[in-house]
């Protein structure tokens, strides 16, 4: 069951102690909600895109669950893909991720997600994948265009040219990481 949504302002969630608990709280359109539990495979999916990005590229750090500070949101994508040269400071990144990744769970709102992935595209995000396992497709937005749905084996695009298709991600719920 997922947490009640409270009213309150950006600094005074960001002030709340509580914020990091897991699974972490977001603060998206004046609402403080807590994220849901997330399922074996979207944990297993989680870690091992992370994995794989950071394996394909130096030039950006995929990191699962970072606090981002949007005002006036403070979204925590499942997956932030963020240019090396801007993870050179501790505490939550400042601006929106370049790549946001999010996982759709069973019982998270397709609408909130792409709310909070339309408020990064409007703040610096150039990239946003919203995964769904259930359907086995990802939509992806770039830039200002409407999303596209890739399912099968279309290659995604991506900030770093790593060649990926959506049957190579959906198949990294199924197996450990190397």
């Amino acid at each position: 069951m997922r947490s009640p949504v409270s009213t309150i302002t950006l600094d005074a969630f960001l002030n709340q102690p509580n914020i990091e608990a897991s699974p972490a709280w977001e603060f998206i359109g004046g609402r403080a909600q807590q994220k849901p539990m997330p399922t074996l495979f979207h944990s297993r999916l989680q870690r091992n895109l992370v994995n794989f990005i950071n394996s394909q590229t130096a030039d950006y750090e995929a990191i699962q669950e970072l606090r981002c500070i949007v005002p006036p949101f403070s979204p925590v994508p499942d997956i932030a893909v963020v240019a090396s040269v801007r993870t050179q400071e501790d505490g939550p990144l400042q601006g929106a991720p370049d790549w946001l990744i999010e996982i759709r769970s069973p019982d998270q709102s397709t609408l909130d997600l792409q709310h909070k992935i339309l408020h990064c595209l409007g703040n610096g995000t150039q990239l946003a994948w919203l995964i769904d396992l259930q359907r086995q497709q990802i939509w992806v937005w770039q830039g200002t265009d409407l999303p596209m749905i890739y399912a099968n084996t279309e290659i995604l695009p991506t900030l770093a040219s790593i060649p990926v298709t959506v049957d190579a991600v959906m198949a990294m719920v199924q197996r450990r990481s190397p």
